[in-house]
Formats: C-alpha cells, sequence, structure tokens
C-alpha cells in the first residue's frame, strides 16, 4: 500500500515523536514501506544563535545534534535498518516539509500534532498547514 513514507519529527518534541513511531513501525511493516524522517531546524533560531557563533558555526553545531538525535531514533525503530533514512533543513518547517514532499513524492506523511492552543488557532499549526497543502494523503497522531 505504501512504498515510502515521510516522517517529519522534531527534535524538541520527543515525547511527540514517541506517539508516532508505533504508528511508522505498523504502517511501514504492512507494506515494507522506505522511511525517511525529516527534521527542520527553524531559522528563527538559526538568526538569533548565529550572533553569538558564526552562522556556518551554529549550523554544523544544530545538525551534529539533530543528526545524533535522528540516528539514535532510526537505531531504536523496530524496522529494517536498511529502510531507513533522514535528512535535515534549516527553514520554516511547514514550508520545508511540504518542500522534500515535493522532491520525494511520498505516498503517506505521517506528522505529530499537539492539542491546539491559542497560538495554533491563531496563526495555525505546522500538521494544519501540511494538511492543507501537501499533495499526498497525510496521516496526524495526537
Amino acid at each position: 500500500m505504501y512504498n515510502s513514507i515521510l516522517v517529519p519529527v522534531d527534535i524538541i518534541e520527543k515525547d511527540l515523536t514517541q506517539k508516532v513511531i508505533p504508528h511508522v513501525e505498523y504502517l511501514a511493516k504492512l507494506s515494507n514501506a522506505n522511511v525517511k524522517f525529516f527534521h527542520v531546524l527553524p531559522i528563527s533560531s538559526a538568526i538569533i544563535n548565529a550572533y553569538s557563533f558564526g552562522m556556518d558555526e551554529f549550523k554544523d553545531q544544530a545538525t551534529v545534534q539533530a543528526e545524533n538525535w535522528l540516528k539514535k531514533l532510526i537505531h531504536e525503530i523496530d524496522l529494517p535498518k536498511e529502510t531507513l533514512s533522514y535528512s535535515l533543513a534549516f527553514g520554516n518547517p511547514r514550508d520545508e516539509i511540504l518542500t522534500i514532499a515535493e522532491e520525494i513524492q511520498p505516498d503517506l506523511i505521517i506528522i505529530g500534532s499537539r492539542r491546539p492552543n491559542i497560538s495554533n488557532h491563531l496563526l495555525g499549526s505546522n500538521a494544519a498547514g501540511i494538511v492543507r497543502h501537501a499533495k499526498m494523503s497525510v496521516l496526524v497522531i495526537r
């Protein structure tokens, strides 16, 4: 059913990621799908911290930290390791997720979403933006 699944994750939202993992494992096992985990380092954090580091230096540190977290996540997942991959980007999470989805054309995007709060109602959540604009199926896990 699914050949390719994109799973956007946030290294800050570890509890939310842990809610998503069982769904990823179940659906990927059913169809032997390849799974790509994707983390976006928000550009606002990069800009703020770029003043204290050089921009390239900050990107390197943030990238290394995110890559280490993603490698650990992949190591703990109960799926064949050859079916798992990850990538990173800097930017607006919603926009970067939609961009990679356009590039790799997954059959499904599985994304976690917190319970809506006032800022989500006013600004909209990343998950809501992805559901609205993605050209493929999106499964939102709460």
